[in-house]
């Protein structure tokens, strides 16, 4: 295969309006603040299995943990060296005044914020096989857009996607006589055979759908569920909790290393299928679960729910 072409990546940063320029620059900042904060549901989780686990190596590991978080808010670094790849799961209305301009705001945001983090350069254009070493690239990020009715507000989940964990993860699509005994196994045999590489204690999201991209989203989306959350639907939350206690008695621990825990929880989405389908899909979020959720109004006011009292 003949990978000898440019080496370069070509990028031009966009012209914005000046509100353009004004929600880049937030998010340039908010995109920095996630590389080195965990989210407020993913603090407490962690420092609640912090003192669950008895055994001094385990204990130890989640000591270390917690000073690395530190460490990471007190000199602003990243928490990770992985900050994985960009991405966006956006919802808006149609009225918002820059959904022209998002996908160039969202672009140049992850450019900047990876000068001021800084952030590992993570983007390989495949075939190619050369790092632009700006973070960005052809469809990184990764923008994930829904058009929600006729309002000005918009809102994002910012994600970086680890390589070793989230990144790997795996969609199939099971015969409906399978069931959700289907999708436990499914997930298990998933769980036992990469939980330990993927950086424990996880965040597990588990989507049902009717098709493997449509499963693959929904497990995405689960992982931007805050931890203490449930699914609405009731059998859909017994899954939930059932496979949380399974992968639990796994034993994984903090690392993989052994232990009581080894997950903050299980969500499951769930989404409507053919008759004939069942799609499912898992994607884990490591223990340095970095994701965020910021929300704007048309004026650009914004709020931080999964970082109370933070300005940015």
């Amino acid at each position: 295969m003949d990978t000898a072409k440019t080496q370069t990546y070509d990028y031009t940063e966009p012209v914005l309006s000046a509100k353009g320029q004004r929600m880049r620059d937030i998010l340039t900042d908010y995109v920095v603040m996630v590389s080195h904060r965990l989210p407020d549901d993913i603090t407490a989780k962690l420092q609640e299995l912090q003192k669950v686990e008895v055994d001094p190596v385990q204990k130890l590991f989640y000591d270390t943990m917690m000073e690395n978080q530190m460490l990471a808010n007190k000199l602003k670094r990243p928490s990770c060296q992985d900050t994985g790849a960009l991405q966006f799961f956006v919802k808006c209305g149609a009225k918002f005044p820059l959904l022209g301009e998002l996908n160039d705001i969202l672009k140049d945001a992850v450019y900047r914020a990876t000068k001021k983090a800084p952030l590992r350069t993570n983007a390989l254009q495949s075939f190619d096989e050369f790092n632009t070493g700006l973070n960005i690239g052809d469809g990184i990020p990764s923008v994930f857009l829904q058009v929600d009715g006729n309002g000005s507000d918009i809102q994002m989940y910012v994600y970086m996607a680890g390589g070793g964990c989230t990144l790997p993860g795996e969609a199939q699509v099971l015969m409906p006589g399978e069931g959700y005994e289907g999708v436990v196994r499914f997930v298990m045999d998933r769980m036992t055979s990469y939980g330990v590489n993927a950086c424990p204690p996880l965040l597990v999201g588990v989507g049902i759908g009717t098709s493997v991209e449509t499963a693959a989203f929904n497990s995405k989306m689960a992982l931007m569920r805050r931890v203490d959350s449930q699914n609405s639907n009731a059998n859909a939350a017994k899954l939930e909790h059932l496979l949380e206690d399974g992968i639990n008695n796994i034993g994984l621990g903090p690392q993989g290393i052994g232990g009581k825990k080894s997950v903050y929880g299980v969500n499951v989405v769930n989404t409507a299928r053919h008759p004939s389908d069942l799609g499912v899909a898992v994607s884990t979020g490591c223990w340095s679960h970095r994701r965020g959720l910021i929300k704007f109004d048309e004026d650009l006011n914004y709020e931080l729910p999964y970082n109370k009292g933070v300005e940015l």
